[in-house]
């Protein structure tokens, strides 16, 4: 379509802002409200396709209920008979996407990547709320204003969540580095399947990358099973590794990791960014022996008694969702070296046990020995008395002579065995 040709007699075509898969994206005047706007055309090879059209009718259904300041707002659509066209006018940013951003800067300072991605939030949250899901969260679709201002664009494949899906069984829709693993599978795309994908905007205005590259859906899903993605901080010093961890939740495998809402991930991102772990701990992977387990949360200080072994290298760090910390040992200058606390030393422990066993029975026996010698002297005393009382005393000092004799004797056999 040529510059200044006009669509259904109002808005004139000024010139091409951005071109996709499914439709291009066109500078109009508006020129019955005299503002500029920007108008969505279905492509021509998809207007004679029912289930394209009813999907690009059903983007703007959707989308015009969606009136938030970090959400694009559509104000129009319809079917231009004269020009054979399917439109969606649209408000238009005046600005750069982050895509553009990515392109010229490789990556975004900390503060500014926070902040898209937390704006970012606010729209999918109000979406969510409104039972609409985006299904296509990308760079390209987060529009930054020239007064920063973020706003959700092209909710071309987004679909109202009470209403049956229209694609065909098996089939995916969205960007391929950006879809979420139950999309990758071909499940149901949920408000949490957004969250993945806002999580690997993150990841990507953070450090310049993508988590995984692949060329396909299918070696997609593989990496993400096999290969856990660098840690955000890693990659980029300036990460705090708490704000690394809040990535990290967005981009769990399971969506039931993943934060509950776009609301809790705004926060865990806001407070990662100001050395705060998020409320929400990021689990521990099983790598099935191909990684070492990784340490999401409690980055404070180990205390004495903790001890992280060193994980052999494999080139491969534990998840995302969660993020690795290995810790050298710290140990003291007296201890053995790891591992001498083997066999050997629960011997000596032993024998050192038994020898005071045995010194306690030695005292025990000498204690003894001499109660009956100081017995036996005080009886050779009294009975070389007369009186009377000390006959008596006599009788009860002989029963207890005797009794301490018999004791004795029992002492001594017990110990001679």
């Amino acid at each position: 379509m040529t510059n200044g040709t006009e669509i259904v007699g109002r808005y004139r075509i000024e010139r091409r802002l951005g071109v996709g898969g499914m439709s291009t994206v066109q500078l109009a005047f508006d020129q019955r409200l005299e503002r500029y706007v920007a108008i969505k055309l279905l492509a021509e090879h998809l207007a004679d396709d029912p289930t394209f059209v009813s999907r690009f009718r059903r983007e703007a259904l959707a989308a015009a209920r969606l009136v938030h300041p970090n959400i694009v707002q559509v104000f129009d659509f319809g079917f231009d008979e004269r020009q054979g066209q399917h439109f969606i006018v649209m408000e238009h940013v005046s600005g750069h996407s982050c895509a553009e951003l990515l392109r010229d800067h490789g990556r975004l300072e900390v503060d500014q990547a926070v902040d898209v991605v937390t704006q970012a939030c606010r729209g999918l949250d109000y979406a969510h709320r409104n039972g609409v899901v985006h299904r296509d969260v990308k760079p390209g679709n987060l529009l930054v204003s020239d007064s920063d201002v973020v706003k959700l664009a092209d909710f071309g494949i987004a679909r109202a969540t009470d209403q049956s899906s229209i694609t065909q069984v098996g089939s995916v829709l969205g960007t391929a580095a950006y879809l979420a693993p139950e999309q990758a599978r071909g499940e149901e795309a949920g408000p949490r399947a957004d969250l993945y994908s806002l999580g690997v905007v993150a990841y990507q205005l953070l450090t310049g990358r993508l988590p995984y590259e692949a060329n396909s859906l299918s070696e997609l899903a593989l990496r993400q099973q096999r290969e856990p993605p660098p840690s955000v901080d890693e990659l980029n010093p300036h990460v705090p590794p708490e704000l690394a961890d809040a990535v990290a939740l967005a981009l769990s495998l399971d969506q039931e990791d993943r934060p509950e809402n776009a609301a809790l991930l705004s926060e865990a991102i806001a407070a990662g960014a100001r050395g705060i772990e998020p409320a929400q701990p990021v689990r521990t992977r099983n790598l099935d022996g191909t990684a070492a387990t990784r340490v999401l949360s409690g980055r404070g200080a180990p205390t004495a008694q903790t001890r992280v072994a060193q994980a052999p290298s494999t080139g491969v760090r534990g998840p995302a969702p969660a993020r690795a910390r290995q810790l050298e040992p710290r140990r003291p200058a007296y201890a053995p070296p790891m591992g001498a606390y083997g066999t050997e030393e629960i011997r000596h422990g032993a024998e050192r046990s038994s020898g005071a066993r045995t010194f306690r029975r030695f005292m025990a026996f000498l204690l003894v020995v001499v109660l009956f010698v100081a017995a036996v002297a005080i009886a050779v005393t009294i009975s070389a008395s007369t009186s009377g009382s000390v006959v008596h005393f006599r009788r009860v000092i002989a029963h207890d002579t005797s009794s301490a004799v018999q004791q004795f004797q029992n002492l001594v056999n017990q110990y001679t065995k």
